[in-house]
């Protein structure tokens, strides 16, 4: 699900036009992760990310690191002929490093719910890979002593409680003498560097049990116009039904605007109501 406030019917006619920025989903098995990216005070390495996502270099990507209480890392590997007897992992191919953005624009810090840039000590040396805070992690990462202090560059709006549950998966020792059983629980198991802290659905190593994260962007424009309409923009999720939604207030009753089958491109409805009240609009993306 993608939710972003923006425009407001009578009220805002004036304006010519507002920008909502870019919204990224994250689907797991745990369920959805919405996260606001900052393009405004971290462009750099905001279009990084979406330049990595738009060339399809995440596609099938999965996470090959996991630190409970720590985080949980991405954007290295992906899986070659998934669902394929003859799968395998290889390395994303990566851009030049992007200039640390730490201290760009307004700061923000490492603290759950958040996404940042991996990197090496070398302040600028992030390519491809991503991590989410599963913890409060400012006392290490907030510090420039620390590769030059690591950039945050998105915060999750919704899916927090399945972020949250990658703080339960248990640390076991590969090969096992026994197979752990466990109720409510994944594991992830140890194997030669990268995938020493490589999470596992369960401990088997077949590419159904990785744990992936397939990621789509969406970003929302809302021009309201002159005659006190707005039109509503975004960068529609192909092959499923994009939903436009709205609310005239918090805590949200959102009522449907306008349903439609996304062809990946920028698709247009109009909100031709013109009353008085502020609307606060989202596009929610559905199979």
């Amino acid at each position: 699900m993608f939710v972003r406030w923006i425009c407001g019917g009578f009220l805002f006619a004036a304006a010519a036009s507002g920008l909502a920025g870019t919204l990224a989903q994250f689907r797991t098995v745990f369920g959805d992760i919405a996260v606001e990216l900052y393009d405004q005070d971290k462009p750099a390495t905001v279009q990084n990310f979406i330049r990595y996502v738009q060339s399809g270099r995440y596609t099938n990507g999965f996470s090959h690191r996991l630190i409970p209480g720590f985080v949980l890392q991405a954007g290295g590997y992906v899986v070659t002929n998934r669902g394929a007897a003859n799968w395998d992992w290889v390395a994303v191919a990566t851009d030049p490093p992007v200039t640390n953005e730490f201290t760009t624009g307004k700061f923000y810090s490492n603290v759950f719910g958040t996404i940042a840039m991996a990197k090496t000590i070398d302040p600028n040396s992030a390519t491809s890979q991503f991590f989410f805070n599963l913890a409060d992690n400012s006392a290490s990462l907030d510090s420039p002593a620390n590769s030059g202090g690591f950039t945050v560059f998105g915060r999750v709006i919704a899916g927090t409680n399945a972020l949250a549950m990658f703080n339960r998966f248990q640390n076991w020792i590969y090969p096992y003498t026994t197979v752990p059983q466990l109720t409510n629980l994944v594991l992830y198991e140890y194997f030669n560097p990268p995938f020493d802290t490589l999470p596992l659905l369960n401990p088997s190593l077949v590419d159904s049990n990785q744990l992936f994260l397939d990621i789509t962007l969406l970003k929302i424009e809302v021009a309201a116009k002159a005659d006190h309409t707005c039109d509503i923009s975004w960068n529609s999720v192909a092959g499923l039904t994009n939903r436009v939604e709205f609310t005239t207030n918090f805590p949200a009753v959102w009522q449907l605007l306008h349903a439609t089958n996304g062809s990946g491109g920028m698709m247009t409805t109009t909100d031709t109501t013109t009353n008085a009240s502020p609307r606060f609009y989202r596009v929610r993306v559905a199979d």
